[in-house]
């Protein structure tokens, strides 16, 4: 997962932080590309956690809620792009998370980590 997100935001120009997490929020992985921005490590953190926590991408967190779930969570909750869960047959397994890039090339990337594993492709 990790080669293939980093494979598609280099070619995409963009330099990134990608997090992988279990169904729990616990890290698997993590790398920073050279000139990703440092403090997007905690976004594609909460992306992760979001989404394996929701099963669905972290777009489809309701925004009329999404500020009070992450003042709830201690900011381990995020409605931004770049979120999606890790899923098999419709069982959740975990998050892959991408911050850094803008929004379509954080869910670009994150879709080629998903795809490189065969998970399901999550509506967006």
């Amino acid at each position: 997962m990790i080669e293939s997100a980093v494979a598609a935001a280099t070619r995409l120009g963009a330099p990134v932080n990608v997090v992988i997490v279990d169904e729990s929020g616990v890290d698997l992985a993590m790398v920073r590309m050279d000139g990703a921005k440092f403090l997007s490590i905690e976004t594609a953190r909460a992306k992760a956690q979001t989404a394996a926590s929701h099963r669905r991408p972290t777009t489809k967190i309701p925004s009329e809620i999404a500020s009070g779930l992450a003042f709830a969570s201690g900011g381990r909750i995020t409605d931004m792009a770049g979120g999606l869960p890790v899923m098999f047959d419709g069982a959740c397994v975990g998050g892959v998370g991408i911050g850094s890039a803008s929004d379509e090339d954080d869910i670009e990337i994150a879709l080629a980590a998903l795809s490189a594993i065969g998970a399901d492709r999550p509506a967006l």
